[in-house]
């Protein structure tokens, strides 16, 4: 196996029909080292079950999908938000992953700046646990036609103007190339996020977009430029698993062991 098919992570949602269970035996079958599970497929399953299961397949988790979703429209809420990020520290850590990724969430009413102001407030709420519990919080910038719906942190230089105020040893950044390839100045800003990318994922931007949360493809098949974002990245200290996470309803409707064949194979041409 190449060096580059070593750092291979099945993101658990390009085989989204399938439980965890599923997905741990396929990656075995298909000699994949790392996978990043989803909580709602892990809680499925049941945290210590899917912990087992994972180990004893020889799998080690590239990281947690996800924590976030901080702004709500009252104190009460925006607890039972910061609650949940609590469980999800616990439950990356029993998996043994240290990184938990933040998709930080929308505004609740029309207040953008309001809901920044929460994202902050609430990953300042959690980090200590996080800490504690060995477990990085790594913000994912998001594409701006997600601001609406799932977060209203979309920019790497915003992104990591939130983890600045925090210790580089806990809070750092998801790059996904889905959300950042478009931008004119990302390998200026990939480079200013040196020491802070904890996680990298790949996928793919067909023409035209087959939707909007499901529109991602395999690597390959669309305008991005993979391998030289993987090596910005590279350059900016990031060695880590790199993370295949597709949503894609064809994709979704395939067998799994076909779906980590094609993937393996595009990950070692366009990687």
């Amino acid at each position: 196996m190449s060096e580059i098919l070593k750092r291979l992570s099945l993101n658990q949602i390009t085989l989204n029909r399938f439980t965890l269970k599923e997905c741990v035996e396929a990656c075995v079958r298909q000699n994949l080292g790392w996978i990043g599970p989803w909580r709602n497929k892990v809680a499925d399953l049941g945290l210590a079950e899917s912990a087992r299961i994972i180990g004893d397949a020889g799998l080690r988790v590239s990281g947690l999908c996800r924590g976030g979703y901080f702004p709500a429209p009252t104190p009460a809420t925006r607890r039972r938000q910061i609650d949940d990020n609590l469980r999800a520290i616990d439950e990356a850590a029993t998996l043994g992953t240290d990184t938990l990724v933040l998709v930080c969430g929308p505004a609740p009413d029309r207040d953008i700046d309001a809901a920044r102001g929460m994202v902050a407030d609430g990953i300042a709420a959690i980090v200590d646990h996080a800490r504690a519990s060995r477990v990085k919080l790594a913000i994912e910038p998001l594409h701006p036609m997600f601001a609406a719906d799932r977060s209203v942190i979309c920019l790497v230089d915003e992104a990591l103007e939130l983890a600045n105020r925090f210790d580089a040893a806990d809070v750092g950044l998801t790059l996904d190339v889905f959300h950042i390839w478009w931008d004119p100045q990302i390998y200026r800003k990939i480079a200013a996020c040196a020491g802070r990318i904890f996680a990298f994922h790949v996928s793919d931007w067909p023409v035209p977009l087959p939707g909007i949360f499901a529109a991602r493809s395999m690597m390959g098949t669309g305008v991005i430029e993979i391998h030289r974002l993987r090596k910005a990245v590279e350059a900016a200290g990031y060695s880590g698993p790199i993370e295949v996470e597709i949503m894609n309803e064809a994709l979704w409707a395939r067998e799994a062991d076909d779906v980590i064949q094609e993937m393996k194979q595009t990950f070692a041409e366009f990687v």
